[in-house]
């Protein structure tokens, strides 16, 4: 395909309508994922890789490509696009050929979806996607350019594979209480919540001049501010009801709350300001780009290291986060050794296994 004839197909595809999440990712795997037999009659595909005697051809790639660079700029030039392209290719050749292994694998151990199941993903994307009625399914359906038996094909599909996964692979993952109080002990630092601080504020807002600085309204807000600061250090009125009589920030409406925030995402300048101040304390008047502002410490609280306890669940959350992708790596090297893969384009076979390679290391594969 001609880069002028995939720039066509992607503003097709960029025009096109969006549905929700699921059943956009639906259609998107029924053109990446699909097998298709040449039957007699029909134009030839080019046939670009046999996974096992199943088939994937030059148009599905260009479906899938397609769908890798959906949404992106049309101001590509061409050098651009075809960097694109081979940017996103390799990871679709990988991701085409695992789907097409573990969808063998799940129908050699009769693995399949029944009535019940596919009624039940139906009323699911209906919901997630506010189609109520049969005919506004049928014409979101349409609008992608699927029946309801492409539909059940793909769901089937989608189905079989994350049952694999899940069964063969995720299920297999264990971690022991010597594992987790391991990881836990040689990262404290993960395991540990940051210094928070709630804070009010009082703005003083000095009055702009189109012809620059204006040195004397910046005096008058910094010595309001600097009066205000003092009354309410001398007890003559409270932070709360100076905001509400005298403060211009957004944060009036909420009595000039702000927070919790994380320390250590505040700015630089500022936190060096904040840290020092205990509970109840301000700062200065602090001049900022809207004009003169006072902060209160309305409450702090300090780092704390979680307990083995309380932590457990991320732990276990996190190693198996870890190993699910070292084990697919492992699950996937064992399929694609006993697999026999055809490839009829050997520029396409190199991106094909030197991505495979990059994967298997990152894995410890």
């Amino acid at each position: 395909m001609s880069l002028n004839s995939f720039r066509a197909r992607l503003r097709a595809s960029a025009a096109r309508p969006g549905l929700a999440a699921g059943l956009v990712a639906l259609v998107a795997a029924f053109v990446l994922v699909g097998v298709y037999p040449a039957a007699s009659g029909e134009i030839i595909e080019q046939i670009l890789v046999k996974v096992n005697g199943d088939i994937f051809t030059k148009t599905q790639l260009e479906e899938r490509q397609v769908q890798a660079l959906r949404g992106r700029t049309q101001q590509m030039t061409d050098q651009q696009l075809q960097k694109e392209l081979r940017a996103v290719t390799p990871d679709i050749l990988v991701s085409v050929i695992d789907e097409i292994l573990l969808l063998q694998k799940g129908r050699d151990l009769g693995y399949k979806m029944t009535d019940d199941m596919f009624k039940r993903y139906v009323e699911g994307i209906r919901k997630e996607n506010k189609l109520e009625t049969d005919e506004a399914f049928q014409a979101a359906l349409k609008q992608e350019g699927m029946t309801m038996a492409d539909l059940r094909k793909q769901i089937e599909k989608n189905s079989i594979i994350q049952e694999i996964q899940r069964t063969q692979i995720f299920d297999r993952i264990s971690v022991t209480e010597t594992e987790a109080r391991q990881y836990y002990d040689l990262r404290p630092g993960e395991f540990t919540t940051p210094a928070t601080m709630t804070l009010r504020e009082i703005l003083i807002k000095v009055a702009g001049d189109p012809k620059g600085v204006n040195v004397a309204a910046d005096e008058a807000a910094k010595q309001k501010a600097e009066t205000l600061r003092a009354d309410i250090l001398s007890g003559k009125t409270t932070f709360e009801k100076a905001v509400a009589d005298v403060s211009e920030a957004a944060s009036k409406a909420n009595g000039g709350l702000i927070g919790p925030l994380n320390l250590e995402e505040v700015a630089p300048d500022l936190a060096r300001l904040l840290r020092p101040l205990k509970q109840g304390e301000l700062t200065e008047a602090i001049r900022t780009q809207a004009g003169y502002q006072i902060i209160k410490m309305e409450s702090r609280t300090e780092p704390k290291l979680l307990s083995f306890e309380e932590a457990r669940e991320q732990i276990a959350d996190r190693i198996f986060n870890e190993r699910r992708r070292e084990e697919f790596e492992r699950y996937m090297t064992k399929l694609r050794a006993s697999a026999i893969i055809e490839w009829k384009n050997q520029e396409l076979k190199k991106l094909y296994e030197e991505r495979l390679k990059t994967l298997r290391a990152s894995a410890g594969a």
